[in-house]
Formats: structure tokens, C-alpha cells, sequence
């Protein structure tokens, strides 16, 4: 069952998208890391604010908070419109201030997310470790479909394979694998991949949110039993 995004027919979206690891995959044609060292600054900037945001921040402070930082990701979007790890981040924040807030702005905001995607996988689709095609396979499975939205099953099923076939270790892909396999009734793969998600390589400059992902995991997990 798909989940809705806002009031009238939408609730907010109860995951948020996620944060990815350091370090690309090296493939003919894409750079193994960002070649600006601005662009490099920039997206560590957002993801180490956006984990102090979700993890850290009282609910009642983190609507306001993933409003600013997005307004901040889009200037560094337009600032750097060829680094792809720079749209994924902008999607990231607008999806989670979508979650956060819900109302009849987040359909706009995961619409705006999944443009932003769609930007970053022509420009590198292996950015973040393919973390483009995680999020996007997000979207697809957590926003409601036609009429109302985007959402497709299929689609996210293709995407969050994707995303696993680049980077089969990640806590994130991992993650949101489960979480979707949880959502189509397979939960005996869900465990599998929640639990390898569990055993996933620490992060470096990335602990709060290998935390607070942790976390979410065990949570699932435990609603699992």
C-alpha cells in the first residue's frame, strides 16, 4: 500500500530519504570524487546538516530548519548546475521538509525532489555511490500514484535494484530496500536486507547519521516480529 503525502487524500511521508556514504565508484567517464573542491565542501556541508537536523533537532524545530537549509541548497544548485551530488542533496532536504511538514506543499516538494533526481542521474548517475537511484526509489514507492502523484511500484523496484547492483553495501540502499520489500508484504527478504543493512561499513564523517539510520533499521525490524 502506498503511503499519501499531505492533508485532503496525503499524509506525510512517515521515511525520510536518505543520506550516502563518501566516495563514488570509478567508472569510464565519471569522476571517482567531485572535481571542485567547492562542490566537495558544499555537499558535506548539507548532508552534516541535514543528519544534525533530522537526529538532533526537536520535531517541532526541524520543519523550519529543512525549509532554510533547502532554500541554501538551491543557491548551491544554482551555483554549481553540473555537480549531480548537489541535486541529490537538494532533493534529499526537500523530501524530508515534505515529510516533516506534510500539508498541500509536499506533493510540490517530492515533485521538486524528483526533478532534481532526474537532474543528477544524466549528469553522474554513480554520484554518492548511485545514491540517486535510492532516493528516487524512494519517492516511487512513498508518494501516492495517479491521480494524486507520481508513486509506482514498478518503477521504484527498478530503481532501488539499481541502486543496490552499485553499492550492495550500503546502509542506505539496504535500508530502503527493506522498507519497500516491507511494503509490497515480502518480509522475510525485508529481514535479510534490513539485517545486512545492519552490517554495513561505518561512514567516515558520517556517524550521526549512521546513528540515527541504525536506529530507524531496528525500529523496522522490530516491527517485523
Amino acid at each position: 500500500m502506498k503511503r499519501s503525502v499531505a492533508m485532503l487524500e496525503m499524509k506525510a511521508l512517515r521515511h525520510t530519504l536518505l543520506a550516502t556514504a563518501f566516495g563514488l565508484l570509478s567508472l569510464p567517464g565519471f569522476a571517482s570524487e567531485p572535481d571542485n573542491p567547492a562542490v566537495a565542501e558544499s555537499f558535506t556541508e548539507l548532508q552534516q546538516r541535514w543528519a544534525e537536523i533530522k537526529y538532533s533537532l526537536p520535531q517541532d524545530q526541524q520543519g523550519q530548519a529543512f525549509r532554510q537549509l533547502g532554500d541554501h541548497a538551491e543557491q548551491l544548485v544554482e551555483r554549481h548546475p553540473e555537480a549531480a551530488e548537489l541535486h541529490i542533496w537538494a532533493a534529499i532536504i526537500r523530501s524530508t521538509e515534505a515529510g516533516v511538514n506534510g500539508g498541500l506543499g509536499a506533493l510540490a516538494l517530492v515533485k521538486e525532489a524528483k526533478q532534481e533526481l532526474e537532474t543528477a542521474l544524466e549528469l553522474n548517475p554513480l554520484a554518492l555511490e548511485g545514491s540517486a537511484y535510492t532516493s528516487l526509489g524512494a519517492l516511487y514507492y512513498q508518494v501516492p500514484g495517479w491521480p494524486i502523484g507520481f508513486g509506482d511500484e514498478a518503477k521504484a523496484e527498478w530503481h532501488l535494484q539499481r541502486a543496490l547492483a552499485i553499492n550492495p553495501e550500503g546502509i542506505d540502499s539496504l535500508y530502503f530496500w527493506g522498507d519497500y520489500l516491507h511494503e509490497q508484504g515480502r518480509d522475510a527478504e525485508a529481514r535479510q536486507a534490513l539485517e545486512n543493512a545492519l552490517l554495513a561499513p561505518p561512514r567516515e564523517g558520517r556517524e550521526l547519521a549512521d546513528s540515527g539510520r541504525r536506529g530507524e533499521i531496528r525500529q523496522l525490524l522490530a516491527e517485523l516480529e
